[in-house]
């Protein structure tokens, strides 16, 4: 199984078009060590010519046009895009569906909550219904694992939150299990095992106990420092608050998986203001010190 990295940045990507904080503005102006990034997407592929996505980015088109194998065959309009499947409902991981509106078909899986609150609540994906059967829904199942594009999926429940566009009427319907998930995906004929965790808030044993057993794992990277995003004007939560398990601190995320010594460890879905994006930076040597790697737009992964 071939796994590609398309886009490895946080929400906004990184420049972020409306951010000027140290990080965006050297880069911009060339005087930064370190590359740019467009929001976290994964794809991955089993058989020759037939391609499935983790998430659907904001920034889907710009990396399906830098990503030859995603490029439709000469002389015909089509896509070797089979599968998306969506951890959650953030808009960040579901604006790339209206990217693939032009009477394509594929399957999407997601949790029923998130599909409800997608096709009940926004009339605006219904450009994914202009033809019958255009989109397959299908239920991702929190019990059991599943299998999408020849690849052997199970969920990770994550105990996340709904987006805040979705209504407290909608929430209370609706199963908190299913609100983000993780996945842990391999080879549908068996091999190894790669964890996607883009959005931690806390690792409990139990889940540090089925990462040992992963042979890669990508994980939430998105800020070094617990107060980091409430220097970020607008913002007035800490990054546990919103999701997010900081890389440092007490019971950070290096201090966490200081013992996990059997997986490629990789930090995904990084903040634009977080330094490890700096390759000069303390903190990206701390990361790497630690035995980490910083996901890149671009990286390929064989399972």
């Amino acid at each position: 199984m071939q796994v590609k990295i398309l886009g490895s940045a946080a929400g906004g990507g990184f420049p972020q078009w409306n951010c000027g904080c140290v990080n965006c503005r050297r880069l911009r102006q060339g005087n930064f060590l370190g590359s740019p990034r467009t929001e976290a997407q994964l794809a991955w592929s089993v058989a020759p010519g037939e391609w499935g996505l983790i998430n659907a980015s904001p920034d889907l088109r710009v990396q399906i046009e830098a990503t030859p194998e995603l490029w439709p065959r000469n002389g015909t309009r089509n896509s070797p895009i089979r599968d998306v499947i969506l951890p959650s409902a953030e808009v960040d991981q579901i604006l790339g569906l209206l990217l693939l509106r032009e009477f394509h078909w594929f399957r999407v899986h997601a949790t029923p909550s998130v599909r409800r609150i997608l096709t009940e609540d926004n009339t605006l994906l219904g450009v994914l219904a202009r033809f019958a059967d255009q989109v397959c829904w299908l239920d991702i199942p929190l019990d059991r694992p599943f299998c999408a594009g020849g690849a052997r999926l199970e969920a990770l429940p994550l105990h996340g939150s709904f987006p805040g566009f979705v209504s407290a009427s909608r929430v209370a319907e609706l199963n908190p299990a299913d609100a983000v998930i993780g996945l842990l995906m391999s080879p549908e004929s068996g091999g190894k095992t790669l964890a996607f965790l883009p959005g931690v808030s806390c690792v409990p044993d139990r889940l540090l106990e089925r990462l040992q057993g992963c042979d890669v794992v990508l994980l939430d990277g998105t800020f070094w420092s617990d107060e980091e995003p409430l220097h970020i004007p607008g913002i007035s939560r800490n990054a546990r608050q919103m999701g997010h398990l900081p890389l440092s601190g007490p019971a950070g995320s290096l201090e966490r998986f200081a013992a996990l010594q059997r997986p490629r460890k990789i930090f995904i879905h990084i903040n634009n203001t977080n330094p490890i994006l700096d390759e000069e930076s303390i903190e990206h040597r701390m990361v790497r010190e630690a035995g980490w790697e910083v996901a890149r737009d671009g990286m390929e992964i064989t399972l």
